[in-house]
């Protein structure tokens, strides 16, 4: 027997969604699944890794640990909706490139999310603010030093994207802007 399905309203990167789905569905397989929005990773599914970090009104949360209803009504930022339109990157995304901290990009999108979180709500943070702001985001290639770095590059005041770099990171922002078909 099917389980009953409800429905759900939710602002997804600046629009609003309406689907019906099961009541089980996590926010993850919403996004991934039903609304083909892959740039939030599975990783451990169990909350650990930060990979499927999302902002939910602009906090970031686990969308692995929790369900889709649980969102219902509210805002949802994924990695997809960081820049500020589609085929730019913000600055962390550029400063991201310009720093190297994205290697294997499993984690990219979270660090992002979790980056961006800290930003909002501090806009020049210091080097510890940053540390425990990505302190809950799992990375195994960089170390974390190029993160923390990317984040100072990007709240450095003056710091603005380049079209030169924009232009030659437009390759690596696959990783940092998943799922954009604007090359």
């Amino acid at each position: 027997m099917q389980p009953p399905l409800v429905s759900v309203e939710i602002k997804i990167n600046g629009l609003i969604r309406t689907q019906t789905i099961e009541p089980r569905t996590t926010l993850i397989d919403f996004l991934r699944d039903h609304l083909g929005l892959t740039g939030t990773h599975a990783g451990c599914e169990h909350g650990v890794c930060g990979a499927c970090s999302v902002l939910l009104d602009g906090d970031p949360v686990r969308s692995c640990c929790m369900f889709a209803v649980q969102a219902n009504g509210m805002s949802v930022t994924t990695v997809e909706g960081l820049a500020p339109q589609r085929g730019c990157l913000s600055k962390i995304q550029d400063a991201f490139c310009e720093t190297h901290a994205l290697q294997c990009g499993y984690c990219t999108p979270g660090m992002l999310i979790a980056c961006h979180a800290l930003v909002d709500k501090t806009p020049q943070p210091d080097e510890a603010q940053i540390r425990d702001a990505i302190g809950g985001n799992l990375c195994r290639c960089t170390g974390y030093q190029q993160i923390v770095d990317a984040v100072k590059l990007a709240t450095t005041p003056g710091y603005q994207i380049k079209e030169a770099s924009a232009t030659a990171t437009r390759k690596m922002a696959k990783t940092v802007i998943p799922g954009d078909s604007n090359d």
